[in-house]
């Protein structure tokens, strides 16, 4: 029987961490719990070590390749440097997360050339290869300190159910592994979902935690406007655009995210649930657009990580994005073309508020043929 180690008692998560990413380094099997079922691992740069993991599995050709378990979505870059707009999507939104992307693979900078070419096989025999950043904090932590990525696959025999527990995974593997780290059982209990990103959309290859129908959400293209109370400018805009792409798709406002496109607002410092302004309502009813209905939130890490395009009012707004996530540079920019600040018409006439309705869709005119609809 190997060694099972307690996480839920352990006195030092830090020393069973140690010691997982140890027995790794020396070319040994360890299993670790994830938040679908219990995974066996191996280093991706030892052969051995994922010869061994096939033995152990009982793998037989033709069976699917192992997946690779990377630190974090913008390591998969190193392995598909070309991924797609939808794939790279996916990634930042289900990552970490029970998610497997599979995606094509014929970059030249890929890293997977570095890899031993037997693991290359393993994990890529026909041109793709399938990536996950699992979302249990003692694998993250293990993963952060190894070099490399690691092999994965359930910690069963082929054809045996998935282990959910430790036990299971020690009546299953039994001395085959060399060390086992026991949460207790998995949090959802089934397989992750293994998507298959193409050029213009994706294939459920598995079906597991996420549904295709919260995979269609995940997979759309996000934009996000942005102002201060999330009362007039950024509203007027979300409105506005939604109207115009609802004209250009040739669809209804509401049936929008069943085109694959989602179009909200938020403000820097806004409250939950606030009220636009009227004026803001009467202003962009004349442009055939609906805001009587919104309500406005603030804006958020899942807000800033879940979108593909930030369109902010002002330099400050994008100032005060930029300072709290700077990670989102490439995705966040001025609404207007031209740099220029759309001023607030908060507490002013009507007039104020139509001008700057006006220059909200002029600005929003320029764009929408760029988007990639």
């Amino acid at each position: 029987m190997p060694p099972v180690i307690d996480l839920r008692n352990a006195d030092d998560a830090r020393d069973c961490i140690h010691r997982a990413v140890q027995a790794l380094c020396e070319g040994k099997l360890v299993v670790l719990p994830t938040e679908t079922v219990y995974a066996v691992v191996a280093s991706a740069l030892d052969e051995a070590a994922v010869a061994r993991l096939l033995e152990v599995k009982r793998r037989l050709p033709g069976q699917p390749p192992l997946t690779l378990a990377i630190k974090s979505a913008d390591e998969a870059f190193d392995f598909v440097p070309d991924m797609t707009p939808l794939g790279r999507r996916l990634a930042r939104r289900c990552w970490p997360g029970p998610v497997t992307l599979v995606c094509s693979n014929h970059h030249p900078e890929s890293v997977l050339d570095r890899l031993p070419s037997t693991v290359k096989n393993a994990v890529s025999p026909t041109g793709t290869v399938g990536l996950r950043v699992p979302g249990h904090p003692f694998v993250l932590d293990t993963l952060k300190l190894i070099v490399g990525p690691v092999a994965i696959s359930s910690a069963n025999r082929a054809g045996e159910r998935e282990s959910l527990t430790a036990q299971q995974v020690v009546d299953s593997l039994g001395d085959d592994v060399a060390l086992v780290l026991d949460d207790g059982r998995t949090r959802f209990g089934q397989s992750s979902s293994v998507v298959q990103i193409a050029n213009h959309g994706f294939n459920v290859i598995r079906a597991g935690v996420v549904s295709e129908q919260t995979l269609k959400r995940l997979a759309s293209l996000s934009i996000v406007f942005v102002c201060t109370g999330n009362t007039c400018r950024s509203p007027m805009a979300e409105a506005l655009l939604r109207a115009m792409l609802a004209a250009r798709l040739g669809c209804r406002v509401n049936e929008l995210e069943d085109r694959g496109v989602i179009v909200s607002s938020a403000g820097i410092s806004a409250t939950m649930g606030g009220r636009p302004s009227p004026e803001a309502v009467t202003v962009v009813s004349a442009f055939n657009a609906d805001l009587s209905h919104h309500e406005s939130q603030p804006l958020s890490s899942q807000v800033v990580r879940h979108a593909d395009i930030i369109w902010t009012m002002t330099r400050a707004h994008r100032h005060a994005i930029l300072s709290q996530w700077p990670e989102a540079a490439s995705r966040v920019s001025l609404l207007s073309l031209d740099g220029q600040d759309i001023s607030d018409p908060i507490g002013g006439p009507a007039e104020m508020y139509r001008r700057c309705a006006e220059q909200i869709k002029a600005e929003l005119e320029q764009r929408i043929s760029d988007l990639p609809l």
